[in-house]
Protein backbone atom coordinates (compact mmCIF):
# COMPACT_ATOMS: atom_id res chain seq x y z
CA UNK A 1 0.00 0.00 0.00
CA UNK A 2 2.77 2.52 0.67
CA UNK A 3 4.79 1.34 -2.41
CA UNK A 4 1.25 2.34 -4.21
CA UNK A 5 0.64 5.47 -2.73
CA UNK A 6 4.10 6.23 -2.91
CA UNK A 7 3.68 5.44 -6.81
CA UNK A 8 0.83 7.73 -7.09
CA UNK A 9 2.01 10.68 -5.47
CA UNK A 10 5.24 10.52 -7.42
CA UNK A 11 3.08 10.38 -10.71
CA UNK A 12 0.93 13.18 -9.51
CA UNK A 13 4.40 15.28 -8.66
CA UNK A 14 5.61 14.49 -12.33
CA UNK A 15 2.30 15.56 -13.50
CA UNK A 16 1.97 19.02 -12.17
CA UNK A 17 5.34 19.70 -12.97
CA UNK A 18 4.50 19.05 -16.28
CA UNK A 19 1.42 21.23 -16.54
CA UNK A 20 3.48 23.89 -14.79
CA UNK A 21 6.32 23.81 -17.49
CA UNK A 22 3.73 23.72 -20.04
CA UNK A 23 1.97 26.81 -18.77
CA UNK A 24 5.19 28.76 -18.78
CA UNK A 25 6.35 27.79 -21.77
CA UNK A 26 2.47 29.32 -22.63
CA UNK A 27 3.14 32.43 -21.26
CA UNK A 28 6.57 32.68 -22.74
CA UNK A 29 4.86 32.46 -26.07
CA UNK A 30 2.37 35.40 -25.48
CA UNK A 31 4.54 37.64 -24.20
CA UNK A 32 6.66 36.93 -27.37
CA UNK A 33 3.36 37.42 -29.61
CA UNK A 34 2.59 40.30 -27.38
CA UNK A 35 5.40 42.26 -28.32
CA UNK A 36 5.44 41.53 -32.08
CA UNK A 37 1.80 42.85 -31.91
CA UNK A 38 3.35 45.84 -29.93
CA UNK A 39 6.02 46.47 -32.47
CA UNK A 40 3.38 46.47 -35.44
CA UNK A 41 0.84 48.33 -33.54
CA UNK A 42 3.73 50.97 -33.63
CA UNK A 43 4.74 50.93 -36.90
CA UNK A 44 0.63 51.75 -37.64
CA UNK A 45 0.95 54.52 -35.49
CA UNK A 46 4.45 56.33 -36.80
CA UNK A 47 2.60 56.47 -39.95
CA UNK A 48 -0.77 57.63 -38.99
CA UNK A 49 -1.55 61.92 -38.81
CA UNK A 50 -2.14 64.98 -41.06
CA UNK A 51 0.87 63.94 -43.44
CA UNK A 52 0.00 60.13 -44.47
CA UNK A 53 3.35 57.60 -45.33
CA UNK A 54 3.01 54.15 -45.85
CA UNK A 55 4.61 51.39 -43.66
CA UNK A 56 7.24 50.68 -47.02
CA UNK A 57 8.47 54.50 -46.45
CA UNK A 58 8.97 54.18 -42.36
CA UNK A 59 10.69 50.15 -43.12
CA UNK A 60 12.99 51.96 -45.79
CA UNK A 61 13.88 55.22 -43.43
CA UNK A 62 14.35 52.85 -40.47
CA UNK A 63 16.54 50.53 -42.46
CA UNK A 64 18.84 53.20 -43.64
CA UNK A 65 19.25 54.75 -40.33
CA UNK A 66 20.10 51.38 -39.10
CA UNK A 67 22.61 50.72 -41.48
CA UNK A 68 24.05 54.39 -41.16
CA UNK A 69 23.39 54.73 -44.60
CA UNK A 70 24.58 51.56 -46.35
CA UNK A 71 21.16 50.84 -47.56
CA UNK A 72 20.13 54.07 -49.35
CA UNK A 73 16.21 54.80 -49.06
CA UNK A 74 14.82 56.11 -52.06
CA UNK A 75 11.79 58.23 -50.63
CA UNK A 76 10.27 61.30 -50.42
CA UNK A 77 12.66 63.58 -48.40
CA UNK A 78 10.32 65.69 -46.31
CA UNK A 79 8.41 62.16 -45.22
CA UNK A 80 11.49 60.94 -43.91
CA UNK A 81 12.22 63.96 -42.04
CA UNK A 82 8.64 63.43 -40.38
CA UNK A 83 9.22 60.44 -39.61
CA UNK A 84 12.58 60.90 -38.23
CA UNK A 85 12.54 63.81 -36.15
CA UNK A 86 8.53 64.20 -35.14
CA UNK A 87 6.78 60.69 -35.50
CA UNK A 88 9.60 58.26 -34.43
CA UNK A 89 10.85 59.95 -31.46
CA UNK A 90 7.20 60.37 -30.64
CA UNK A 91 6.21 56.49 -30.69
CA UNK A 92 9.29 54.97 -29.07
CA UNK A 93 9.33 57.58 -26.31
CA UNK A 94 5.59 56.28 -25.28
CA UNK A 95 7.07 52.89 -25.50
CA UNK A 96 9.88 53.11 -23.52
CA UNK A 97 7.75 55.64 -21.07
CA UNK A 98 4.71 53.36 -20.72
CA UNK A 99 6.95 50.41 -20.29
CA UNK A 100 8.93 52.23 -17.70
CA UNK A 101 5.90 53.65 -15.58
CA UNK A 102 4.29 50.12 -15.67
CA UNK A 103 7.34 48.24 -14.32
CA UNK A 104 7.86 50.85 -11.93
CA UNK A 105 4.25 50.19 -10.71
CA UNK A 106 5.03 46.51 -10.43
CA UNK A 107 7.69 46.53 -8.44
CA UNK A 108 5.80 48.65 -5.95
CA UNK A 109 3.30 46.86 -5.77
CA UNK A 110 4.84 43.58 -4.74
CA UNK A 111 7.34 45.20 -2.05
CA UNK A 112 4.33 46.86 0.34
CA UNK A 113 2.11 43.88 -1.10
CA UNK A 114 -0.45 46.60 -2.19
CA UNK A 115 -2.15 46.31 -5.49
CA UNK A 116 -3.44 49.66 -5.29
CA UNK A 117 0.37 51.26 -5.03
CA UNK A 118 1.87 52.93 -7.64
CA UNK A 119 5.77 54.83 -8.15
CA UNK A 120 3.50 58.32 -7.51
CA UNK A 121 2.60 56.96 -4.40
CA UNK A 122 5.59 57.37 -2.92
CA UNK A 123 5.40 61.46 -3.88
CA UNK A 124 7.67 60.74 -7.07
CA UNK A 125 5.56 62.85 -9.30
CA UNK A 126 4.51 65.83 -6.87
CA UNK A 127 8.68 66.14 -6.37
CA UNK A 128 9.28 66.35 -10.00
CA UNK A 129 6.25 68.54 -10.19
CA UNK A 130 7.42 71.13 -7.55
CA UNK A 131 11.41 70.76 -8.97
CA UNK A 132 10.19 71.51 -12.45
CA UNK A 133 8.07 74.21 -11.39
CA UNK A 134 11.03 76.44 -9.52
CA UNK A 135 13.55 75.54 -12.45
CA UNK A 136 10.92 77.16 -14.53
CA UNK A 137 10.29 80.19 -12.39
CA UNK A 138 13.32 80.95 -10.60
CA UNK A 139 15.81 78.90 -12.50
CA UNK A 140 17.15 77.05 -9.44
CA UNK A 141 18.69 74.07 -11.20
CA UNK A 142 21.87 73.15 -13.37
CA UNK A 143 22.01 76.16 -15.82
CA UNK A 144 24.77 74.57 -17.71
CA UNK A 145 22.31 71.65 -18.50
CA UNK A 146 20.56 74.00 -21.41
CA UNK A 147 17.90 71.64 -23.02
CA UNK A 148 17.88 69.70 -19.47
CA UNK A 149 17.78 72.42 -17.42
CA UNK A 150 14.22 71.54 -16.26
CA UNK A 151 13.95 67.72 -16.69
CA UNK A 152 17.36 67.54 -14.48
CA UNK A 153 15.69 69.72 -11.64
CA UNK A 154 12.92 67.27 -11.97
CA UNK A 155 14.39 64.52 -11.95
CA UNK A 156 16.97 65.71 -9.03
CA UNK A 157 13.86 66.65 -7.10
CA UNK A 158 12.20 63.01 -7.74
CA UNK A 159 15.00 60.97 -6.64
CA UNK A 160 15.31 62.86 -3.86
CA UNK A 161 11.57 62.15 -2.56
CA UNK A 162 12.52 58.52 -3.25
CA UNK A 163 15.10 58.69 -0.93
CA UNK A 164 14.16 61.01 1.71
CA UNK A 165 10.41 57.64 1.74
CA UNK A 166 13.26 55.46 1.98
CA UNK A 167 15.73 56.70 4.69
CA UNK A 168 12.35 57.14 6.74
CA UNK A 169 10.73 53.87 5.90
CA UNK A 170 14.56 52.16 7.28
CA UNK A 171 14.39 54.07 10.11
CA UNK A 172 11.01 52.57 11.20
CA UNK A 173 11.78 48.97 9.86
CA UNK A 174 11.76 49.07 6.40
CA UNK A 175 7.52 48.52 6.65
CA UNK A 176 5.59 49.07 3.37
CA UNK A 177 2.98 50.70 4.67
CA UNK A 178 5.16 52.86 6.48
CA UNK A 179 6.38 53.28 2.89
CA UNK A 180 2.91 54.45 1.83
CA UNK A 181 2.25 56.28 4.49
CA UNK A 182 5.62 58.50 4.05
CA UNK A 183 5.40 59.02 0.65
CA UNK A 184 1.39 60.26 0.64
CA UNK A 185 2.76 62.79 3.68
CA UNK A 186 5.38 64.00 1.23
CA UNK A 187 2.71 64.06 -1.90
CA UNK A 188 0.74 66.69 -0.46
CA UNK A 189 3.55 68.44 0.92
CA UNK A 190 5.56 68.82 -2.61
CA UNK A 191 1.92 69.63 -3.75
CA UNK A 192 1.43 72.11 -1.82
CA UNK A 193 4.52 74.07 -2.41
CA UNK A 194 4.24 73.75 -5.94
CA UNK A 195 0.84 75.48 -5.72
CA UNK A 196 2.53 78.37 -3.73
CA UNK A 197 4.62 78.32 -6.78
CA UNK A 198 2.01 78.92 -9.06
CA UNK A 199 0.25 81.39 -6.79
CA UNK A 200 3.06 83.67 -7.33
CA UNK A 201 4.19 82.93 -10.75
CA UNK A 202 3.90 85.23 -13.76
CA UNK A 203 0.85 84.31 -16.67
CA UNK A 204 4.13 83.34 -18.88
CA UNK A 205 5.47 80.70 -16.29
CA UNK A 206 2.15 80.01 -14.95
CA UNK A 207 0.84 78.21 -18.29
CA UNK A 208 4.63 76.61 -18.45
CA UNK A 209 4.30 74.72 -15.29
CA UNK A 210 0.68 73.76 -15.93
CA UNK A 211 1.22 72.76 -19.31
CA UNK A 212 4.20 70.24 -17.80
CA UNK A 213 2.10 69.03 -15.36
CA UNK A 214 -0.53 67.70 -17.67
CA UNK A 215 2.20 65.27 -19.04
CA UNK A 216 3.31 65.21 -23.08
CA UNK A 217 5.13 63.82 -25.93
CA UNK A 218 5.01 66.50 -27.79
CA UNK A 219 8.50 68.07 -28.84
CA UNK A 220 10.67 64.97 -27.61
CA UNK A 221 13.99 64.37 -29.23
CA UNK A 222 16.30 61.25 -29.70
CA UNK A 223 18.18 62.01 -27.08
CA UNK A 224 15.80 62.10 -24.25
CA UNK A 225 14.46 58.52 -25.72
CA UNK A 226 17.99 57.38 -25.59
CA UNK A 227 18.21 58.27 -21.83
CA UNK A 228 14.80 56.59 -21.11
CA UNK A 229 16.14 53.63 -23.31
CA UNK A 230 19.07 53.27 -21.01
CA UNK A 231 17.58 53.22 -17.46
CA UNK A 232 14.61 50.56 -19.09
CA UNK A 233 17.69 48.50 -20.42
CA UNK A 234 19.69 48.18 -17.24
CA UNK A 235 16.66 48.06 -14.83
CA UNK A 236 14.66 45.36 -16.16
CA UNK A 237 17.29 42.80 -16.36
CA UNK A 238 18.31 43.48 -12.49
CA UNK A 239 14.18 43.15 -11.40
CA UNK A 240 14.31 39.79 -13.76
CA UNK A 241 17.07 38.12 -11.47
CA UNK A 242 15.24 38.92 -8.36
CA UNK A 243 11.98 37.33 -9.78
CA UNK A 244 11.55 34.15 -7.46
CA UNK A 245 12.59 36.42 -4.48
CA UNK A 246 9.78 39.57 -5.61
CA UNK A 247 7.24 36.17 -5.82
CA UNK A 248 8.05 35.14 -2.11
CA UNK A 249 7.56 38.24 -0.41
CA UNK A 250 4.22 39.04 -2.50
CA UNK A 251 2.50 35.47 -1.54
CA UNK A 252 4.05 34.71 2.05
CA UNK A 253 5.30 38.26 3.29
CA UNK A 254 8.62 39.58 5.01
CA UNK A 255 8.74 36.57 7.71
CA UNK A 256 8.56 33.86 5.01
CA UNK A 257 11.25 35.81 2.68
CA UNK A 258 13.51 36.24 5.49
CA UNK A 259 13.05 32.63 6.35
CA UNK A 260 14.32 31.42 2.70
CA UNK A 261 17.22 33.30 2.98
CA UNK A 262 16.04 37.02 1.48
CA UNK A 263 16.99 39.97 2.49
CA UNK A 264 13.98 41.82 2.68
CA UNK A 265 15.59 45.38 3.09
CA UNK A 266 18.08 44.86 0.48
CA UNK A 267 15.28 43.43 -2.07
CA UNK A 268 13.21 46.44 -1.05
CA UNK A 269 15.50 49.08 -1.57
CA UNK A 270 16.02 47.58 -5.00
CA UNK A 271 12.81 47.51 -5.95
CA UNK A 272 12.48 51.20 -4.84
CA UNK A 273 16.20 52.24 -6.34
CA UNK A 274 15.09 50.77 -9.42
CA UNK A 275 11.46 52.20 -9.87
CA UNK A 276 12.39 55.42 -8.82
CA UNK A 277 14.81 56.15 -11.73
CA UNK A 278 12.91 54.40 -14.15
CA UNK A 279 9.42 56.72 -13.28
CA UNK A 280 11.87 59.53 -12.44
CA UNK A 281 13.24 59.67 -15.78
CA UNK A 282 10.55 59.34 -17.94
CA UNK A 283 8.42 61.74 -16.01
CA UNK A 284 11.68 64.34 -15.92
CA UNK A 285 11.19 64.44 -19.72
CA UNK A 286 7.47 64.19 -20.47
CA UNK A 287 5.91 65.31 -17.24
CA UNK A 288 3.37 63.77 -14.82
CA UNK A 289 1.83 60.70 -16.43
CA UNK A 290 -0.24 59.00 -14.05
CA UNK A 291 -2.69 55.76 -14.00
CA UNK A 292 0.21 54.21 -16.22
CA UNK A 293 2.06 52.81 -13.38
CA UNK A 294 -1.62 51.69 -11.52
CA UNK A 295 -3.33 49.94 -14.73
CA UNK A 296 -0.83 48.44 -16.70
CA UNK A 297 0.43 46.28 -13.60
CA UNK A 298 -3.24 45.11 -13.27
CA UNK A 299 -4.03 44.33 -16.83
CA UNK A 300 -0.84 41.77 -16.83
CA UNK A 301 -1.57 40.37 -13.50
CA UNK A 302 -4.88 39.59 -15.19
CA UNK A 303 -3.91 38.35 -18.55
CA UNK A 304 -0.75 36.47 -17.19
CA UNK A 305 -0.92 35.83 -13.56
CA UNK A 306 1.13 36.86 -10.76
CA UNK A 307 4.25 35.00 -11.26
CA UNK A 308 7.03 37.74 -12.20
CA UNK A 309 8.91 35.76 -13.93
CA UNK A 310 6.34 36.44 -16.26
CA UNK A 311 4.86 39.20 -15.23
CA UNK A 312 7.76 41.82 -15.08
CA UNK A 313 7.81 41.67 -19.05
CA UNK A 314 4.40 41.29 -19.96
CA UNK A 315 3.20 44.45 -17.72
CA UNK A 316 5.87 46.49 -19.82
CA UNK A 317 4.09 45.48 -23.08
CA UNK A 318 0.96 46.28 -21.28
CA UNK A 319 2.28 49.72 -20.18
CA UNK A 320 3.40 50.61 -23.73
CA UNK A 321 0.54 49.83 -25.52
CA UNK A 322 -1.67 51.42 -23.20
CA UNK A 323 0.15 54.75 -23.49
CA UNK A 324 0.51 54.59 -27.31
CA UNK A 325 -3.14 53.72 -27.92
CA UNK A 326 -3.53 57.35 -25.49
CA UNK A 327 -0.89 59.45 -27.29
CA UNK A 328 -3.05 58.53 -30.73
CA UNK A 329 -6.09 59.11 -29.48
CA UNK A 330 -4.85 62.87 -27.89
CA UNK A 331 -3.27 63.30 -31.52
CA UNK A 332 -6.01 62.31 -33.84
CA UNK A 333 -9.19 63.33 -31.33
CA UNK A 334 -9.32 66.49 -32.23
CA UNK A 335 -6.33 67.32 -34.94
CA UNK A 336 -5.02 69.63 -35.72
CA UNK A 337 -5.13 70.34 -31.78
CA UNK A 338 -3.02 67.81 -29.19
CA UNK A 339 -4.49 66.61 -26.53
CA UNK A 340 -1.47 65.60 -23.93
CA UNK A 341 -1.32 62.55 -23.12
CA UNK A 342 -1.25 63.05 -19.69
CA UNK A 343 -5.28 64.29 -20.17
CA UNK A 344 -6.22 61.22 -22.00
CA UNK A 345 -4.49 58.57 -19.73
CA UNK A 346 -6.43 59.93 -16.96
CA UNK A 347 -9.92 59.94 -19.22
CA UNK A 348 -9.26 56.44 -19.94
CA UNK A 349 -7.44 55.15 -16.88
CA UNK A 350 -10.04 56.16 -14.36
CA UNK A 351 -13.19 54.27 -15.89
CA UNK A 352 -10.42 50.82 -16.34
CA UNK A 353 -9.55 51.23 -13.37
CA UNK A 354 -12.63 51.21 -11.35
CA UNK A 355 -13.96 48.24 -13.16
CA UNK A 356 -10.93 46.28 -12.17
CA UNK A 357 -11.54 47.84 -8.44
CA UNK A 358 -15.24 46.56 -8.52
CA UNK A 359 -15.28 43.32 -11.03
CA UNK A 360 -12.57 41.09 -9.63
CA UNK A 361 -13.58 38.53 -7.69
CA UNK A 362 -10.40 38.31 -5.27
CA UNK A 363 -7.22 40.02 -4.07
CA UNK A 364 -4.38 40.07 -5.85
CA UNK A 365 -1.92 39.12 -3.04
CA UNK A 366 -3.26 36.78 -0.54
Amino acid sequence: MDMTSNMQAAHTAATNAESYRRAGRIKVLVIAASFVGLLLLAGSVAITGISETSLGTLFAVVVEKLTFGAVAASVDQQQARVLLHLRLPRVVMAMIAGASLSFAGVLMQAITRNPLVSPYTIGVSSAAAFGASIAIMFGVGFSAAGLYFVPLTAFLFAFGCAILVFSMAWLRGMGGQTMILTGIALMYLFSAMTAAVQFVATQEQLARVVHWTFGSLNGIRWDAVGVAAIAMAVALPLAQLKAWQFNALTTAGDDVARSLGIDVAVLRGLAVFLSVTVSAVVISFTGVIGFVGLIGPHVARLLIGADHRYLLPFSCICGAVLLLLADTLGRIAFSPTVIPVGIVVAFVGVPVFLHLVLSRRSEYFS
